[in-house]
């Protein structure tokens, strides 16, 4: 039975970080695969500092 791990990031999240970070065209064109281990390094390190921005600005607070 193969597991399948439950995604942190949105994929509309991932797509901005992707465009962001300049290697849309080659998830477009392989997936997110077809990406390397930096480019995917560099992806959460932005959506840390982004989660980090939010929390300093107050944002998703009750």
């Amino acid at each position: 039975m193969s597991r399948r791990k439950r995604s942190v990031m949105s994929e509309e999240l991932k797509y901005e970080l992707a465009k962001d970070l300049g290697f849309y065209d080659t998830v477009q064109k392989e997936g997110w695969g077809g990406i390397r281990a930096k480019d995917a390094g560099n992806m959460v390190k932005r959506a840390i500092q982004m989660a980090e921005q939010a929390a300093a600005n107050g944002i998703n607070r009750p």
